[in-house]
């Protein structure tokens, strides 16, 4: 249940007397409690019993030669001599964790794969979770920090939420290295003759500075700095032309660090970042820069995962965090390699909801690991479907409409034709979803059956988890419906194969999986398409597809399950390096904007402990 905004913390609080009164409340058997106290301070209490990073990590079954320590309760796991150890190991039950389209409050993700994980341990299972580092941007504006939430969350949050172990400044320095390598270049080709470049062992590349296809990198949301002109000055001063900056979690190195097998696979996909075009339009790379070296020896501790905690204790892999939307939106294939070796189950999450998010970890995801899943989750909320059904707009930091809070029977079976459609998405992978409700207190029996009918009815189990409220004791059921589920023989397949022309894998997607009628391209998409499909060495990399996550479609504002839609491909990008093609429909901003109101205004330091207050 992700109800870490502001108005759902004072939504569940304003009625806990009448629910104390009606006996609608069974609270859980802790001094913790989600209906009175912000996520925050239920993580600040959970931490003064948290166990050491080394008890975790021999509970793990990690040697502590294999153990990186970095502070009392976290640090990182040398994967390298762990995996040498323990690589040939069969693979434990591998659990993805999916969504329906959610409203912009999102339904509760995170908190349930915490949550699932929690909940395994309470079973009995020797269990593993992994879920991506929060990127400072959110953070710091208005979607919190991507912890979990009420008695489902990790920790220790402040530094889940800041910083962490440096990965995310790594991958901003390595990024911003090639930047300074190319512009460094363009003003010393620009200065120097051929025959003076030649002394310094410098082979011209004449790159073109309308065509440079990556900005500065910084992990904030500062719209301010989309559109800026660099290298003012003299001819000393750099190059003079149009940049800017965009999100360090949209760069393609956080991309590399996500789906990069071991450090050998690392260096070269480094090598093969395209960062612009010669004025011929040759790609130029970082290793034609010869930047590509230095890059990865910033990241040299960032391949290594993160080894953190949950409230109750179990392991949780954070590592990478890339953009759900340009990129793959995954956790590390390195952290998955690792939690299935260690865990007899390892919980992972996919970013957004299953048209994204599943669509990337089956056919992005799982084809570089080489893993496939046992049981795939996909998270719905009450809330979230009657807003698919024609409820009201939902806003953060705007009180929900009753049509959110009372029964509306009419209004959810309507939206429940979202919920089948990622059901049918999943089932298109050969796997049969488990579908969590994600429990509020608002959520009527009648509600609650009307969903799980639907969901039944169209090949899939439906649960109700109250892991927000209950921790792992709200999510038994949900993981006794997940060990079920991976006991099933399921036929997992790809829904393309890579053979496949780019505009058929395109037409598949958004016709199969989106529901759209047909695909329309712009003229430069069609230029860009036709070019990729004529080379062998492009054609054969994987499909990213880049479009909204808050509809089906391509359109934020079409939600349920739209019918009778184009999807409109603008331009296709190509990420050598990652290793996929990128089709978007719609306008990606690689930057994100700060809102009025954001975040940072509630959170400040006790000065007398030294801790930090007001995350969420």
């Amino acid at each position: 249940m992700k109800t870490s905004t502001a108005i759902q913390i004072n939504e569940q609080v304003s009625e806990f007397d009448a629910m104390k009164r009606t006996g609608r409340l069974r609270l859980a058997k802790s001094v913790l409690d989600p209906l009175t106290m912000a996520d925050w301070q239920i993580a600040e209490s959970a931490e003064k019993n948290m166990k050491s990073f080394q008890q975790l990590g021999a509970e793990l079954g990690l040697e502590q030669s294999e153990l990186i320590p970095m502070g009392r309760n976290l640090g990182k796991v040398d994967y390298a001599r762990v995996m040498q150890r323990i690589g040939s190991r069969q693979p434990g039950k591998y659990v993805d964790v999916t969504a329906i389209t959610p409203t912009p409050l999102g339904e509760g993700k995170t908190t349930t794969t915490i949550g699932l994980v929690e909940g395994l341990g309470r079973i009995g299972k020797r269990v593993v979770g992994a879920i991506r580092q929060p990127s400072g941007g959110p953070t710091f504006n208005i979607k919190g920090s991507a912890a979990g939430g009420g008695l489902s969350q990790c920790i220790p949050l402040t530094p889940f939420s800041i910083r962490l172990t440096g990965d995310i400044d790594s991958i901003t320095n390595a990024h911003n290295l090639a930047m300074v390598a190319l512009t460094a270049r363009m003003q010393h080709e620009r200065n120097y003759d051929d025959e003076s470049l030649k002394k310094r062992k410098l082979k011209r590349l004449d790159i073109d500075p309308k065509k440079v296809r990556i900005k500065w990198a910084m992990d904030f949301c500062a719209q301010s700095l989309r559109n800026i002109v660099i290298g003012h000055g003299g001819k000393m001063d750099g190059f003079m032309m149009d940049s800017g900056f965009q999100i360090s979690v949209s760069s393609e190195v956080m991309a590399i660090l996500a789906v990069a097998r071991d450090l050998k696979d690392l260096r070269e996909r480094m090598a093969r970042i395209v960062v612009a075009e010669s004025i011929g339009g040759k790609e130029i790379t970082t290793a034609d820069l010869g930047v590509d070296g230095a890059m990865t020896a910033w990241l040299l501790e960032a391949i290594n995962p993160n080894l953190l905690q949950t409230i109750e204790g179990n392991p949780v892999f954070v590592h990478a965090g890339p953009f759900a939307n340009i990129a793959i939106g995954q956790s590390s294939i390195i952290a998955d390699q690792l939690g299935t070796r260690l865990g007899e189950y390892h919980v992972t999450e996919s970013g957004f909801a299953a048209d994204i998010g599943y669509e990337k970890f089956w056919n992005l995801k799982c084809r570089f690991s080489g893993l496939t899943p046992s049981a795939v989750v996909l998270v719905a909320t009450i809330r979230a479907l009657k807003m698919h059904g024609g409820g009201p707009e939902v806003k953060p930091g705007v009180k929900l409409d009753e049509a959110y809070t009372k029964e509306n029977l009419g209004l959810l079976e309507k939206g429940c034709e979202n919920l089948v459609a990622h059901i049918n998405i999943v089932r298109r992978s050969g796997v049969s979803p488990v579908v969590c409700i994600n429990g509020f207190h608002t959520d009527t029996k009648a509600e609650i059956a009307l969903v799980k009918r639907i969901a039944e009815h169209h090949g899939a189990v439906a649960v109700v988890s109250e892991h927000w409220l209950k921790g792992g004791e709200g999510a038994i059921e949900l993981a006794e419906a997940v060990v079920e589920s991976s006991k099933k023989k399921q036929p997992f397949k790809f829904l393309y194969n890579l053979d496949m022309p780019l505009r058929k894998r395109i037409h598949l997607i958004a016709t199969e999986l989106y529901g759209a009628d047909d695909v329309c391209y712009s003229d430069l998409a069609v230029e860009k398409a036709a070019k990729i499909e004529a080379d062998p060495e492009i054609s054969k990399l994987a499909t990213c597809m880049v479009k909204t996550h808050l509809s089906l479609s391509h359109d934020a504002k079409l939600k349920g399950r739209p019918k009778g839609w184009t999807l409109p491909i603008h331009d296709i990008l190509v990420y050598r390096g990652a290793g996929f093609v990128v089709p978007v429909a719609g306008d990606i901003k690689l930057m994100p904007g700060t809102a009025s109101k954001p975040g940072f205004m509630n959170i400040d330091v006790d000065v007398e402990t030294g801790k930090v207050k007001g995350l969420f």
